[in-house]
């Protein structure tokens, strides 16, 4: 039986995006894992039978997952058997994330807790029981981690990777002047170099 890497992407992301790691992992298959769902919910369904059937088909199992598409991998696989993950600009704590947003936009728990719902003046939209959902199901992780951070990341502050990182003795690699999401070709670059050394 071969080896695989699945690809979680993030917000906004696709599978395709799997495509760019095969040439760093040739000796397993790349399986980019095209989820639709927006609550961390949804997705432990939606993951739970792709993985199930994954692990009939495949020896070792490793994950790269991309900025929410790690919180939603954090919250589905705790218990499964996977060899090692690698996170690029993962958000490792929801609730500081959206506590963040609430102090940015000026809103109260108990407006939240009403409304149920807000729309924020930068797009996203506060759910009360989204915050709700992460506060019961605290992030409990202890499979082997690779990290890659970016300096300038404006969704995780560096310490809060940091804890993350010390807590689950993760391997952290930040990049100088590096931001949340890699896409210049110096950023490119540095992850590329990154992950060729992990692979």
């Amino acid at each position: 039986m071969k080896n695989v890497v699945i690809y979680i992407h993030g917000k906004y992301g696709t599978a395709e995006e799997a495509e760019h790691y095969k040439k760093f992992f040739n000796k397993a298959d790349i399986i980019g894992f095209e989820y639709t769902s927006e609550y961390p919910w949804d997705f432990q369904k939606e993951f739970s039978n792709f993985i199930d059937n994954i692990y009939t088909k495949y020896k070792k199992i490793s994950i790269i997952a991309n900025s929410i598409g790690a919180y939603f991998i954090m919250l589905s696989l705790s218990n499964k058997n996977i060899e090692k993950v690698f996170f690029i600009s993962p958000i490792v704590d929801m609730e500081k994330l959206i506590t963040d947003m609430m102090f940015l936009e000026n809103i109260t728990e108990e407006e939240l807790y009403k409304r149920k719902e807000i729309k924020t003046s930068f797009g996203e939209t506060l759910s009360w029981e989204y915050l709700t959902f992460v506060r019961k199901n605290p992030i409990e992780w202890n499979i082997p981690t690779y990290i890659l951070y970016g300096e300038k990341d404006n969704m995780t502050s560096y310490e809060t990777i940091l804890n993350f990182a010390n807590k689950t003795k993760a391997n952290l690699t930040i990049m100088k002047g590096g931001e949340h999401w890699f896409h210049t070709d110096e950023q490119i670059e540095f992850l590329d170099n990154w992950i060729k050394d992990l692979a």
